[in-house]
This record gives C-alpha cells, structure tokens and sequence, in this order.
C-alpha cells in the first residue's frame, strides 16, 4: 500500500510525488453553465420578492443542520432547470466570455489564471459546452408566483426559444424579459401554470464560514444539492466591470449556472456563475454573484427590460501606498482622479485630477473599484455628495449623475475586434470612443493593456489614442474591429495603426495572434 499519511520526522517520497501531483491541478475560471459570460455588482435597490414557502427558520448559520433535508424540501420546489434552443448563427465563442482582466484579478489568482489558464493568460472564462441539434442548458429559479425566472445571461443569451423543467417534472415555455450581461443576469417569465412555489432573495450578505446549499442542473442532471460553506467575499476574477462574487465550495458545475445557493433559512444569497477547473468539473472553487445584486438587477429588469446605470465621467486609479505616501494620506484607500471628462456630471461639480474620492453618500469608498460599483448601483438622475481630498484638505461636492454610456469599452481587455468571445485575435487591449472618454475628437482611446498582451509588448500604454488601423481611420469600435477582420482576412500576420501620445505621433505594428496563441 502507497503511503500518504505525513508523519512529525517527514514525508514519504511517494506523498511528496503525490502532493506535487496534486498541486498541479489547478485551472482557470470555466463557466458553470453551458452558455457564456459576463458579470457585476449592484447593491440592493428595494425589499426582496415575498417567499411562497414557510418562513420560520430551519436553522442559523451559526449551528448548522444534521441534516440539509428539511432545507431542500421546502426550497426545491422553486428551482427550475433551463433549456435554451440556439439561433441557427449562435457560434460557440459567441458572446463568449472572453479572458478574465487580470490586473484587476488578487496576485494569489492572477498566477493560479496565468499559469493553467486555456487558450491565453486569465483561463477559458466561457467556451459554452453546446449539446447537439444547438441547445444549451442551465438552472434558474423563481422568484414570484406569477412565473418570474432569475437565470444567468450567459445561460439564454443567443436563445431561439427557452424552457423551464419544474421540479414536479412540468416543461413550460419561458420568455426572456431582459437581460444583463455586465451583471450576468437574466429574468424569464413563465406564463402557463401559475401560481409557481418560489423562493426569497437574502436581505444582506452572508458571512465568511457560513454553510450554504446549491441546488441545480449539472450536467443536465436535475434537481441536484450540494453543501459547503462560504469561503470568501468581494472576489473580483476579470469577468466584468463590477465584479464582487461570494466565492463558495460547495460542489458545483457545468449546467448549474443560474442556479440558486441557500443560506440556512432558506434564502437565496446567491447566483452560481463560475468555477475555476482543470477540466471543467468542481474543484472547490465556484463563485456566485450576491444576493443584492440580483436584486437590484431583476427590479429594474422587470419594470424596464433593460439596466440603467450612473455615470460620473471619471477616469480614476487605486490610491497605492506609495501615492498614498505621496500625498499625505493615512492609508492607501480611496479612488485617485486622473481626469474628469469634460461635459460630464463629475468635470461640471469641479471634480479634478489629482482629487481622492473617499466616500459617496457618507458610505466609505474603499479602492477605485468600489466607487465604480457605488456609482453603477444608481440611476440617471440620482444626486450624490461626493467627498473627497484636493491638496490634503477635505472637500465635498453633490453631483447629478448621467447616464453610463453603452459603448464606453470592448468587453474584455482580450479585444478581439469588438465582440467578446468574437473569433478575431487578441491584442490586449481595451478601448473606448475618445469623444465618450474626454480625449478628443479623433481616434479611439486605449482605457487598459493587458501586461501579456501583443500590444503591451510594443508599447502602447493607457491613455494613447489610435488613429488608424490599417491606413483607415478609425473613431468606433466597430472600424477597429472591421480593420483587423480585413488585415486577417487578407493574411496579414500583424494590424498596422498610427497611434498619438503626449510625446507624438508613431506607427506601431502589431502582430495578430491566434485564438489559441
């Protein structure tokens, strides 16, 4: 027999081949349904949706259950799988996911990502697993008992016609209500059969260390549990602009994205999204979008079909030590201003480069991240009090928020001409309008480089504006993306652009790499 027990005088030979083994299965974020990515954070925006189903607890979260049982049998009643039927021209990369942004990824995940990710630095954050005859398969719940359906984007994006198996074994026609792909989120409407047994979004956020319980789809096996505790929060893994997922273990896969994940009460504080995997199957690694999220996402999904989200006109940076140091500041927290876009909310109350945003509303703002999110959580129109430091002396200012822009930026810093997941190459780059970013009114704006990326690798930085991609003009991202699909359909193996700076005006070429270069 193998020994594998560690002892208090060393380890067997064959324990250290084995721990060397398995230290090496670890993988990138792959997602947890057979659709494609895109996710956020949004805080909550009014009371949650009434639960159908008794409401005294079962338990608390600090003296978990001996058994899971009388959870599951009064909340799996009001969860669904979710069949989607794909448009004809659906391609598997489509809306895709694309690469995680890893400058925005924690040190300890951006190497777990850089080193097993597939096809490129950051993980396979989408490749949907499409079954035959073009369909895909997810989870999803209910939330009112006149038929509405929480789900995840990624699940029916791309849908022809979608279906909700219940757990009594009905299948009813849903309609897609609108959806979110910043957010990851979607809401359905089951018509025929109402009223549905539905269940209850968690007021606030769970704690680390709390037990919790995922029910689902994996693998197209419906209805099935599994049980693990929360082991983190605010995880920002590259897969949207407000990223803030609860991180869990308990098991989760393939086919359980949309799916639900129970506190102890019984309360939905969660969505499942994503996991991290060598192979596609769990590894303990699985990451929900929370439950203020959802809820304020499905209020104005429901009552508009759409998600209306501020806009300050900011371009802002985290305060590291080192500024912080610089600038006479306590601790390294807050959002450092590098401009205020001329004509937008921010630039018309005096905001300014150089300004330390510290708090929106009273509420503290942590890093540049947070106040992002902050900012997103509202509508167009709202009125906030920002405060913030200009010079070390503390100042305040209230500003009318715009509306965010729906063209801001390509959807992944793995720009592959425009659309996430499009077959076109990467270049590392993430872009904007430089009319929408306050840098002029030609050329596009370069917002973020992947380090790893061909055009890092030849010096474009933040900030430069490409004026020309392959001796055409360009001001959109779509002519971006039109001149690098002509350049790769005429076999060009690298895009020429003209690119300004502060310093001038250069040409740079840029090589086209292959998906899976």
């Amino acid at each position: 027999m193998t020994q594998t027990t560690e002892t208090s005088r060393g380890t067997s030979s064959e324990t250290r081949r084995f721990h060397r083994k398995a230290l090496a299965s670890v993988a990138a974020v792959t997602l947890v349904a057979t659709g494609a990515l895109g996710t956020a954070f949004l805080p909550p925006s009014s009371p949650a949706y009434a639960q159908a189903l008794p409401q005294t607890p079962i338990t608390t979260a600090e003296h978990p259950p001996g058994s899971f049982a009388p959870i599951v049998n009064r909340v799996k009643p009001g969860v669904v799988s979710v069949k989607v039927s794909l448009k004809d021209d659906a391609s598997d990369d489509e809306e895709g996911g694309g690469q995680p942004n890893l400058q925005n990824v924690p040190p300890q995940l951006r190497e777990f990502f850089r080193r097993f990710g597939e096809g490129g630095p950051g993980g396979n954050m989408g490749r949907p697993q499409r079954h035959g005859g073009g369909a895909a398969q997810g989870s999803g719940f209910f939330i009112s008992a006149d038929g509405y359906v929480v789900t995840n984007n990624h699940v029916v994006n791309n849908a022809k016609t979608v279906e909700v198996t219940l757990d009594d074994g009905r299948t009813l026609p849903a309609k897609i209500i609108g959806t979110d792909p910043k957010t990851d989120l979607a809401l359905l409407k089951v018509t025929d059969g109402a009223p549905f047994p539905y269940v209850k979004l968690a007021h606030g956020a769970p704690q680390v260390g709390d037990w919790v319980v995922a029910i689902g789809n994996p693998f197209g096996l419906g209805g099935t549990v599994t049980a693990g505790i929360v082991s983190a929060r605010g995880r920002d893994i590259g897969a949207g602009p407000y990223d803030d997922f609860l991180q869990i273990d308990a098991p989760i896969n393939k086919g359980n994205s949309g799916g639900p994940t129970f506190n102890v009460s019984g309360e939905v504080v969660g969505v499942n999204t994503a996991i991290a995997s060598p192979s596609g199957g769990n590894v303990g690694l699985a990451f929900a979008i929370p439950s203020e999220t959802v809820q304020a996402v499905v209020d104005q999904l429901r009552t508009d079909g759409k998600v209306a989200r501020g806009y300050l006109g900011l371009q802002i940076q985290p305060v590291t030590k080192d500024i912080a140091d610089s600038l006479g500041l306590d601790k390294a927290k807050g959002a450092l201003v590098t401009s205020a876009q001329d004509g937008t909310p921010a630039a018309k109350a005096g905001l300014k480069s150089g300004d330390v945003v510290q708090a929106v509303n009273g509420e503290p703002v942590t890093d540049a991240r947070e106040l992002s999110r902050k900012i997103a959580s509202l509508k167009p129109g709202t009125k906030v009090d920002l405060a913030y430091l200009r010079g070390g002396k503390a100042e305040t200012a209230q500003v009318t928020l715009g509306s965010l822009p729906n063209d801001t930026k390509v959807a992944s810093l793995d720009d592959r001409g425009g659309r996430r997941g499009d077959s076109q190459p990467r270049l590392g780059l993430g872009l904007a309008p430089a009319d929408q970013v306050g840098a002029g009114r030609e050329g596009v704006a370069v917002v973020s480089v992947d380090p790893d990326g061909p055009a890092a690798a030849k010096g474009i930085q933040e900030g430069d504006i490409i004026l020309d991609v392959g001796g055409q003009p360009v001001s959109t991202l779509s002519d971006v993306a039109a001149r690098i699909r002509a350049a790769e359909t005429d076999g060009r193996k690298a895009v020429l652009m003209r690119v300004k700076n502060d310093k001038g005006t250069r040409f740079v070429a840029i090589g086209l790499q292959s998906k899976n270069g």
